[in-house]
């Protein structure tokens, strides 16, 4: 009965108004994608540039709060499944905001467009600042001037990196990302190994007890946890894109198993590292003369630049639909789109230098919004669910009555650093 009366909701023109639309926009089969090319993409997606500031993450917090970063796992896997319920109660959901706009109406899809909007655009913020520390870290250059205008080290690294990764964006098709998503997936692995080897042999050793807890730091080390699970707007791409759809389950269950093992190994041994002086960006903190810091800092450099198209793609895709149909296909009007894109990210990242406040912040307030409060709340709209007050109904208020919490309290802690860093 739910499904039946919800199909008739989706009335507005932004959600595929006739089956020309609908073909125009997707067309069959463009981007069927295998269960094993899904999980590249979705491990690329979830273990992001979070695994660089875990271990400040544990610093903040103390030893205690290592068991959030499992709650907040096991949190945003669940939500991940109520997204896909909700796609699977209406075939013509594409897109996240569709689900906000079955379940509220166009209100509903404003709110989701402008949470999951806004959270990859700091994301992407985030990518080229990391991008541009580590290399002005390695490659100390002098300032120099171009039109009049100095450069120092960070911003000339930036500007260059959003070179190299610009030709990634261009692409639009999950399968081709999948190659790109595996180098991400893989130098994810050796960051750690990395990392652990010069712990283990180089020198620096795990001589670091740390703090078992650190109540000042919870609401910061909660949104660092929180930011390192912002993949959900890329989940309704990745389930249109599967052949198999009803493997989609199968999907989270893999990724979100085996991106929490590598956070919480490096979140350890970051910490038993360097601990209460552990950076932002860990890999601030390795020995330049070591070959093991070097592999660990260059592999990140690989990092952000195999997973900014794939989190770009919501927006293009976006942009896109504003497109009138006959450019909607264009390829050159596309590449145009995507190139606007990035060219706008670099403009702001030169303005927002402090990754580690910049990633409190898009935790603490934008993916716990996206990530845990609208995928529970739109389940229980559009399942009807909140009219049954049975364990899923009760579990789903509680998850949302702490995502409250989380958030009010974490923006506020993020909101505060940021500006003293100002």
């Amino acid at each position: 009965m739910a499904a039946t009366s919800v199909q008739t909701t989706l009335t507005y023109p932004l959600l595929l108004a006739d089956e020309e639309k609908l073909t125009a926009s997707h067309p069959p089969n463009k981007n069927e994608v295998s269960f094993f090319r899904t999980c590249l993409n979705g491990l690329n997606a979830i273990a992001g540039v979070g695994i660089l500031s875990v271990p400040y993450a544990l610093a903040s917090g103390g030893w205690l709060s290592l068991a959030l970063l499992f709650l907040i796992a096991g949190v945003t896997f669940y939500s991940g499944i109520l997204m896909k319920r909700c796609m699977e109660i209406n075939s013509n959901i594409k897109t996240y905001p569709d689900i906000g706009e079955l379940a509220f109406g166009k209100t509903g899809r404003l709110i989701v467009s402008i949470s999951m909007y806004t959270e990859i655009y700091l994301l992407s913020i985030g990518f080229l600042i990391l991008e541009g520390d580590n290399l002005s870290n390695l490659f100390p250059i002098e300032d120099f001037h171009v039109a009049g205008i100095s450069i120092g080290a960070k911003q000339f690294f930036v500007i260059l990196v959003a070179l190299i990764i610009l030709p990634t964006v261009w692409l639009d098709n999950l399968k081709l990302l999948s190659y790109v998503s595996a180098s991400g997936v893989f130098a994810s692995a050796i960051i750690i190994l990395s990392i652990a080897w010069t712990a283990a042999f180089d020198g620096v050793g795990v001589h670091q007890k740390g703090d078992l807890v650190n109540w000042n730091g919870i609401a910061t080390a909660v949104s660092l946890y929180a930011f390192c699970y912002s993949a959900h707007p890329i989940f309704p791409v990745l389930y249109t894109s599967m052949k198999n759809k009803h493997q989609f389950s199968q999907v989270l269950i893999v990724c979100f198993m085996l991106t929490t093992a590598g956070y919480a190994s490096m979140a350890i041994i970051g910490y038993l590292m360097f601990g209460s002086k552990v950076e932002s960006q860990v890999t601030l903190n390795l020995p330049l003369n070591k070959i093991s810091s070097k592999i660990a800092i260059y592999t990140t450099l690989v990092n952000p630049i195999s997973k900014f198209a794939l989190m770009a793609i919501p927006i293009t895709n976006a942009l896109k639909e504003l497109l009138p149909t006959t450019y909607k296909n264009n390829r050159m009007t596309n590449i145009f789109m995507s190139t606007a894109l990035v060219i706008s990210i670099v403009v702001i990242t030169l303005t927002l230098p402090f990754f580690g406040s910049l990633m409190s912040l898009v935790g603490a307030f934008l993916t716990v919004t996206a990530s845990i409060l609208l995928p529970c709340l739109c389940f229980l709209k559009i399942s009807d669910t909140y009219m049954k007050f049975g364990l899923e109904t009760i579990t789903i208020m509680v998850i949302i009555f702490v995502g409250l919490v989380m958030g009010i309290s974490g923006t506020y802690t993020s909101i505060v650093e940021l500006i003293q860093n100002l």
